[in-house]
């Protein structure tokens, strides 16, 4: 198997993260659907300096197709001066991680949040042996979040916060570079009033030491995300609020342009619209002005 990041030009998730979980920040991880989304998060990091990670859902990967997917952002990210990982976000098909493996991802996530621990540690652990030899990164789950994501769906009963015993356990057998956590956000929440279990994230934190993720977290009130990431958190997923800027600005651009059939213009509104609610993001996070 070829060392496709590298040679693509992407650096992974885990050198990204060891450097906020040292300085106290976390990295924007925000979900690529199109060419648009993709030049919003790449112009945004750049402006802002800021370390990103552009990471395609499998929904994603349906819609446009891995190699797509790949070659968008190994183009929009070329000439970019701060670093870009590519991930891939809530693969639950091991099959999958192959392709993004071979497609040149820098990084990939295994979700098996949905299985019993033992079958979980068991996968995760087999993703881990095959992506540390060619230099990707491995994000694990455990805990399961409530909401829909693509082709996820948890609902509230189902949903479980993460033990932080079994968090260690999980960490040490698998040996995954990151860790994400169930502590209170739901996937495709479109308001913010999701409440944080913040105890619970330092505990996990103090037991597991690799940097922790928040999923779901477009639901989080900005006060909540500040305290999370002083408490351990160091990478979080952005994906609702993009669409709803995305909508937001293609919605407006037609109403006030009723007869224009350019997609490129209307387009354009959306592009805006999304840098930003990025920029937003990557100032409340503080990873801006940390590209090095």
């Amino acid at each position: 198997m070829r060392l496709g990041a590298e040679k693509l030009g992407f650096v992974t998730n885990d050198t990204l993260l060891r450097k906020a979980q040292k300085e106290g920040y976390a990295v924007g991880a925000f979900n690529a659907n199109n060419m648009e989304i993709v030049q919003a998060i790449i112009e945004t990091s750049v402006e802002e300096k800021a370390p990103v990670i552009l990471q395609a859902s499998q929904g994603a990967i349906s819609y446009a197709g891995v190699d797509y997917i790949t070659a968008i952002v190994k183009v929009a990210s070329e000439n970019a001066s701060v670093p870009v990982s590519l991930h891939l976000d809530h693969g639950t098909d091991f099959n999958q991680v192959l392709k993004c493996l071979r497609a040149g991802f820098s990084s990939v996530m295994f979700d098996g949040s949905k299985l019993p621990l033992k079958d979980n540690i068991a996968i995760t652990k087999k993703v881990v042996e095959i992506a540390h030899p060619v230099g990707v990164s491995v994000e694990g789950e455990l805990g399961k979040i409530g909401g829909v994501e693509d082709q996820i769906s948890v609902t509230a009963l189902q949903a479980t916060m993460t033990d932080p015993q079994e968090a260690s356990e999980f960490v040490n057998q698998t040996g995954v570079d990151a860790l994400a956590i169930a502590v209170g956000t739901i996937h495709g929440m479109r308001t913010r009033e999701a409440k944080l279990d913040i105890q619970r994230i330092e505990k996990i934190r103090d037991l597991v030491k690799i940097p922790l993720v928040l999923h779901g977290a477009s639901g989080v009130p900005d006060t909540e995300v500040k305290r999370a990431i002083k408490a351990g958190i160091c990478k979080i997923n952005i994906d609702t609020e993009l669409r709803k800027a995305f909508v937001r600005g293609i919605s407006t651009f037609i109403k006030e342009n009723p007869d224009e059939i350019d997609p490129r213009k209307i387009l354009k509104k959306a592009k805006a619209e999304m840098k930003e609610a990025v920029r937003e993001k990557m100032r409340l996070f503080g990873c801006s002005g940390r590209a090095t």
